[in-house]
């Protein structure tokens, strides 16, 4: 989930992207991914063009399945997208000298790309998929899973979207 947010206010008009270069998804990756790329990782272009493609088939995917239609019915590039990243060699995990898990990949940034796509294609085939949201936040719109115990959560993250929407109720109240 975390990764198709790098569109951020997706069909609002004021879209913001946060993978723009080899940079910004390197960081994400360290941010984001179990194994971090290598200090001085420079992501080439066509990686970085890769991996919004395969963040729109992710969400794709998801909005077939959030609208309960069958997942042959996405589109087809969206689903071979996926499984072709899903194919991808992933991290693995390994004790090091110390006895310390450490995360190990040949390549970080595709390596965290297939694990994102594996993720991908467990959650639209799982009862997990009933927890997927949209932040109630119509200049937000961004997907997030409900793990709240009542599966009653409206906002992506409470300090954002949720915060701003009780400070205009409250102005709203009191005007």
């Amino acid at each position: 989930m975390d990764f198709i947010r790098t569109q951020r206010h997706r069909g609002t008009g004021h879209e913001v992207e946060d993978l723009p270069d080899g940079p910004a998804l390197a960081a994400w990756v360290a941010l984001c991914g179990p194994v971090a790329p290598m200090p001085g990782c420079v992501v080439p272009s066509p990686i970085v063009q890769d991996a919004r493609v395969l963040r729109e088939a992710v969400y794709d995917l998801l909005s077939t399945a959030r609208a309960g239609r069958p997942l042959s019915s996405a589109p087809p590039s969206a689903r071979d997208r996926v499984n072709a990243a899903a194919a991808r060699t992933i991290p693995v995990p390994g004790l090091d000298d110390r006895g310390d898990l450490r995360w190990y990949a040949n390549d970080a940034v595709t390596g965290t790309l297939a694990l994102v796509a594996r993720d991908a294609l467990d959650l639209v085939t799982s009862p997990m998929l009933d927890r997927v949201r949209e932040c109630a936040d119509p200049d937000c719109n961004a997907l997030f899973l409900d793990a709240s115990r009542p599966g009653s959560r409206r906002w992506c993250s409470m300090d954002a979207c949720g915060n701003r929407a009780k400070k205009q109720r409250r102005r709203a109240i009191s005007s």
